[in-house]
């Protein structure tokens, strides 16, 4: 039986692994050209379905550059939205129809007339009217042709939540409280953000000829594994594709990390036994198994479709000694190296010593959260370490922190002597207020407001990496250009931005970097934010200190790293958790959503106890990036 047989029995839809999304975007736009220009040649019309949300982003980009660049025409194109937030007019930023705008239809010669979104404000008693109409235009355009998806944290494709019925038509949902959470920072708080939406149903949906489910990076991956390999639910939305005559999943590698032929290769065909593969292998074993690395025999091995590995590398006491000690290896308290050490088998190199370190957060708490006690750690053992905060965050901040802080500021004006420099803090309070009342529920934020906000967080920042030991001259706020002039799913990195990061860079001449993002969707703050550091540091990749720094990536929001994964494991004490949990409390104006990361830490130590090292509080954890 072929790899590519074996890897079918497991995935029951189609699916493409790219490297990338701009690669899946590209394939998938050349395919919706060839039928556009196909239909135009016989003057038919094509009928898209179109989705939403930061995934389709780099699709809608190259559609644009196809249309500029290669005279692309959509005349003869009939789109459908697959959905839109309930109480939102066209006009609101947070609209479906004004993220359509944005990011496609102002950009590409489609007629107005043939562009299809629900209205989110439609009267109640009318909604079922509405969405029966939206269905028989739909058939009158002679139905979807070629349907495009995204897929979200609770596995539905367009709002169609758990539960949703295989058979389930366009109509108003009431959104899953995860769906809100995710939307949360797009609408500065989850209070703002509807609580209804219209949306095709998955029979809508699966009346589509054609269907491509796009995902981006490992938060996705989990999802996407279920509904390609798992059973058909009412849980999942996006495994009713499985029925679909003509789906497909289009991913990138980060979506692609818990399907069957990536995360287990082994069962579906040979494998390259490189030594992270290797050590995959193992320490999955000892997992499933449930017994450490040292104690796995070559019966485990046999009866988990590891025989090839044992034959190439056994017997298991020897393999098992050599994975043992290969994560042994990863721990140290010397995150920045041990001076005066022989550092043969240690993650960091003992020289320089001291460091220049750089830990960049692209908002203002991500680093912190992620890997606060090494930052302590680090400085401890007398290292130059700098946070830098690649992006304000203020987008992050709910409108009641504005509203307190404004409160606040005029409660003190008033019981203070009366001087000019006070009346010029109240009349900026009340212009916060005024500004708050006249944005509303689910207004736009003005720069005087986003500015406040962003000034919140800086200082939140501040008190947190002053609770690592990190002094205020030492945490640098860099304010990317992409984040100040865009919003949530709307991003778009310039050379502006690559400019200012490479700029620190050489002021600093960093030996040691810690980033993340390299694991995320590639439109989101994290993922934007790693991009324009690869780009930063190719610019500056000819110059003498370049080739003297090292690179760690830590994990953010994202699925922390497995065991194979990590080349750096710090050790935590119950006391320095303890203190990072006191940092992380500075984040007054946050969700614990956002600072859930001692939990997070003291499963990495569970893990590593579990493979039969030494017992830990909690650990964090980093992986060595390849050089750019």
């Amino acid at each position: 039986m072929s790899r590519r047989t074996l890897a079918e029995s497991y995935e029951h839809i189609p699916t493409h692994i790219f490297p990338n999304s701009g690669a899946a975007a590209k394939a998938l736009a050349a395919e919706v050209k060839a039928l556009i220009e196909e239909r135009a040649k016989e003057g038919k019309n094509v009928v898209l379905g179109m989705a939403t949300g930061s995934t389709p982003v780099p699709f809608y980009r190259e559609l644009i550059r196809l249309h500029k660049e290669e005279g692309l025409s959509f005349k003869n194109v009939i789109t459908f939205n697959l959905d839109e937030y309930y109480g939102l007019g066209g006009d609101h930023p947070e609209s479906y129809a004004c993220f359509m705008r944005e990011q496609i239809f102002d950009h590409i010669d489609i007629p107005k007339a043939n562009i299809n979104i629900p209205s989110g404000l439609v009267p109640g008693d009318q909604v079922f009217a509405h969405c029966r109409e939206y269905e028989e235009k739909m058939d009158a355009a002679g139905g979807i042709d070629f349907q495009i998806l995204g897929i979200g944290r609770t596995g539905h494709i367009g709002f169609n939540e758990p539960g949703s019925s295989r058979d389930s038509l366009t109509r108003r949902i009431t959104l899953d409280r995860v769906t809100r959470q995710d939307a949360a920072a797009d609408f500065r708080g989850e209070e703002n953000v509807p609580h209804f939406a219209i949306t095709m149903g998955v029979g809508t949906i699966l009346r589509g000829k054609k269907l491509v489910l796009m995902a981006w990076g490992e938060n996705k991956a989990e999802m996407v594994a279920k509904a390609v390999e798992g059973e058909v639910t009412e849980a999942i939305s996006a495994s009713f594709l499985q029925d679909h005559p003509d789906a497909r999943f289009f991913i990138d590698v980060g979506a692609s990390r818990e399907l069957t032929r990536v995360k287990l290769p082994w069962l579906v065909g040979p494998v390259s036994w490189t030594p992270r593969e290797t050590r995959r292998a193992v320490t999955w074993q000892a997992f499933k198994t449930k017994r450490p690395v040292l104690k796995l025999t070559d019966e485990h091995y046999n009866e988990h479709g590891l025989s090839d590995l044992l034959s190439e590398q056994g017997p298991a006491y020897q393999l098992n000694i050599r994975i043992f000690n290969q994560l042994q290896h990863t721990i140290t308290g010397w995150p920045g190296g041990k001076p005066n050490e022989d550092d043969t088998y240690r993650p960091e190199r003992a020289t320089p010593y001291p460091k220049r370190v750089l830990v960049f957060s692209p908002e203002p708490q991500d680093a912190i959260v992620a890997m606060g006690s090494t930052i302590e750690r680090l400085v401890e053992q007398g290292h130059d370490v700098r946070i830098v905060a690649l992006t304000s965050g203020s987008l992050r901040i709910a409108d009641s922190e504005a509203d307190k802080f404004a409160g606040t500021l005029l409660e003190l004006a008033g019981i203070v002597e009366d001087s000019p420099a006070w009346q010029n803090q109240t009349a900026y309070a009340r212009e916060v207020l005024r500004l708050l009342e006249e944005k509303g529920e689910f207004g736009e934020d003005t720069p005087v407001l986003r500015q406040l906000k962003g000034l919140i967080l800086r200082g939140e920042l501040r008190d947190a990496a002053h609770a690592c030991n990190v002094a205020n001259d030492h945490v640098t706020f860099l304010d990317l250009p992409f984040y100040e002039q865009g919003r949530y799913r709307r991003f778009k990195s310039t050379e502006a931005d690559v400019e200012a990061l490479a700029a620190l860079l050489r002021e600093n001449k960093p030996h040691q970097i810690y980033a993340t993002g390299d694991a995320a969707d590639p439109s989101s703050v994290a993922g934007i934010c790693f991009k324009v550091l690869e780009a930063a540091l190719k610019a500056c990749k000819t110059e003498d200190w370049s080739g003297n720094t090292s690179l760690w990536l830590y994990r953010g929001k994202e699925k922390p790293l497995a065991a194979h994964e990590i080349d750096m494991a710090v050790p935590l004490s119950p006391m320095q958790l303890g203190r990072k949990g006191r940092a992380l409390s500075r984040y007054g104006s946050l969700s614990s959503l956002e600072l859930a990361s001692p939990e997070s830490n003291r499963q990495n130590a569970r893990n590593y106890d579990a493979l039969g090292l030494a017992e830990y509080e909690a650990i964090e954890t980093f992986q060595r990036w390849s050089r750019v």
